[in-house]
Order: structure tokens, then C-alpha cells, then sequence
């Protein structure tokens, strides 16, 4: 079935964080390392995306594990990889490896969660998840040069372009532009994912939008205010436009809210399991962010609905049990004012 069609019909599920589930296997520099990088010159502990290539077994299972909880849309193990982030562990050069690999892997898993009954053929996607960078091209990294920036717009979509090709080749079906807090690294995601389907002269994936809040003031890190995040990127007309990390679901609700009222495009919300504690944890339970987001869905704001950091498979199962039976956000009727 047509994405856009179960859009119109129910509310979707995105799955929930990675680096949560991956904590939960406690491995060491050596599991991260494998027999392919033993003897790397530095540590590469840390480097989730890494894992696609030493311990695929562990991604794949994660993988099912939300397609289990009922998870509609699964997202790569590739947050951080393209060259600009993977240059501090010094593997630009495995860049397109990864994707293409992660790819892979999401792709058999849920080929292995389909054949296990008849009644799933058809559904679930993988989507191609491109994280924001680890360098921004809005702000600059020292306070005592103002004008000074770490990276230009040229490598941001270069970097951005490789990683594009290693996902759509590696087999997805959507791409995820994620946790934007620069909305210029998003336009440069964006420029480079066109770029790649008109050099391939193929019709582009569909893509999803999703930026973050990062506080109460309700802008991006970079300083724009919802609207203007949403008008400057509305261009390349995504399948959805959303918010994820940074807020829980409590505090998330306003934006999310404010976002349902301008996109004309499905609405995307994947919150944070609450806000953290003073160790960095995140305690909100399930059932917990699952009674936020119904009510979020009882209201018509969302079309997908999901979990960041801190969600596991048990917050992903009770937010689809919470919404399974609530109507979807109903797009607006634009108006062709060139008619």
C-alpha cells in the first residue's frame, strides 16, 4: 500500500531511539572494534553507526524489536554518518559503507518481520535517517570570532550527498532529515537529496522533515521560531513536516499544536521519554508519553507519532495501542490562488 494512503486512513508509527536500546548491550571498545578495526589508532567506542559494520546482528535485532512493538516506519543506524561527524574517529572514508550497509540491514529486518505473516506483506518502511551534523553552518564554534564557521554549505552537501546515495542504494523507501537545529545543514540535506535524484534522473524518495525546539522559547538552536523553520523548508514539499528530541511529549504538546495549524503537509511528533534527569536518564514510562501523545492525536495534530531518546519498544507499543483507534490530522484544502 501507498504510504500516503495509510497516512489518510490511520496514524503512523515511527520507531523509537537507538542509543538507548544499543546502551542496553553494555559492549565494550572491542565489541565496537570487531576483527575489521582491532587495531584502529583511536577509540571508536561511541561510534553507534559504526555498528552497522561490526555488529549488524545487534542493529537488526533492535530493528525488530520496534517492528514487534508496531512500529510502522523504522529508521536507519545512521544518524551520525556521513564524513563530517564520522571525522572524529578519523572513517570519513566509510561513510558510504555505512549507509548503504545500515540500509541493508534495516531493509532484512523488515523482510523478516513480513514473511512471518502473510498479513503484514505491504507494510512497514525503512526510512533513510540523516541526522544534522556535528558542525553548524548558522553559528559559529568560537564566541571571539562571530563570522567564523567550521564548515561551508559546499561540504555540507557534498557530505550529505554521499550519504543520500549509500541510503537510496542501500534500499530505503523515505528519507528522514532529523533533529534539525540549523535549518541551513537542513537545507543542505535538502539541496543534496534533489541533487542526487537529478543526477541519477530518478524520482525522489519521498522526505520527511523533522526539527527540534530546544527550549521554551519555542526556536530552533539557531534561532528561528517554528513558523519560519517550517516556511524554510516547506520548498521541497516533504511527505511530513514534525519536531522530535530536545522536549517530552508534555512539553512538546504547543508546538505541536502550532505546527498541525500551519503544515500542509502530514505532521510528524517523536518526543523525548520526558525531559531528563540529573544523570543525563530519561524515567518517563510508557504508558506515561502514551497518554500525552493520544491526547496530542485526540486533538487531530499528528498523522506520525513516535519516540526519541529515552523510548524503547515498550513506549513504542503503548503509543500504537493508545492511538490505534483515533482518526488521523486531516490535511488543509490549500487554496490555488493562481486558479
Amino acid at each position: 500500500m501507498n504510504i500516503k494512503e495509510l497516512l489518510d486512513r490511520r496514524i503512523l508509527i515511527i520507531d523509537g531511539a537507538m542509543g538507548t536500546m544499543i546502551q542496553r548491550y553494555k559492549l565494550s571498545e572491542a565489541d565496537y572494534r570487531g576483527e575489521r578495526f582491532k587495531d584502529w589508532p583511536s577509540d571508536i567506542k561511541g561510534n553507534n553507526d559504526l555498528l552497522c559494520l561490526t555488529q549488524p546482528q545487534i542493529i537488526k535485532a533492535i530493528h525488530k524489536e520496534y517492528l514487534e512493538a508496531g512500529a510502522d516506519i523504522i529508521e536507519t543506524n545512521t544518524f551520525n554518518a556521513q564524513r563530517i561527524s564520522l571525522a572524529d574517529y578519523n572513517m570519513q572514508s566509510l561513510a558510504y559503507e555505512i549507509n548503504f550497509e545500515a540500509a541493508k540491514i534495516a531493509k532484512e529486518a523488515l523482510e523478516e518481520w513480513r514473511a512471518e505473516s502473510t498479513a503484514r506483506v505491504g507494510l512497514g518502511w525503512v526510512a533513510g535517517a540523516i541526522g544534522p551534523m556535528n558542525k553548524t553552518l548558522s553559528l559559529s564554534p568560537d564566541v571571539n570570532n562571530p563570522g567564523y564557521r567550521a564548515l561551508t554549505f559546499d561540504e555540507a552537501v557534498e557530505a550529505y550527498y554521499e550519504q543520500v546515495k549509500g541510503l537510496v542504494e542501500g534500499g530505503v523507501a523515505l528519507l528522514l532529515v532529523e533533529t534539525i537545529f540549523d535549518t541551513l545543514n537542513a537545507k543542505a540535506a535538502i539541496f543534496a537529496i534533489k541533487k542526487y535524484f537529478r543526477d541519477e534522473k530518478k524520482e525522489s524518495l519521498p522526505i520527511m522533515i523533522s526539527g527540534t525546539i530546544t527550549d521554551a522559547s519555542g526556536r530552533t538552536l539557531s534561532g528561528q521560531t517554528l513558523e519560519a523553520f517550517y516556511n524554510s523548508v516547506a520548498h521541497a514539499k516533504p511527505l511530513s513536516i514534525g519536531l522530535n528530541c530536545a522536549l517530552g511529549a508534555k512539553e512538546m504538546r504547543p508546538h505541536i499544536e502550532e505546527l498541525s495549524q500551519i503544515a500542509s503537509c502530514y505532521v510528524s511528533a517523536y518526543p523525548n521519554a520526558g525531559l531528563p534527569n540529573a544523570m543525563g536518564e530519561y524515567d518517563e514510562h510508557p504508558e506515561d508519553t502514551a497518554c500525552f501523545i493520544e491526547d496530542w492525536a485526540k486533538e487531530g495534530f499528528v498523522n506520525i507519532v513516535g519516540g526519541c531518546c529515552g523510548t524503547t519498544p515498550d513506549h513504542i507499543k503503548a503509543i500504537a495501542q493508545h492511538v490505534k483507534k483515533l482518526h488521523p490530522r486531516t490535511l488543509p484544502v490549500i487554496e490555488n490562488i493562481y486558479a
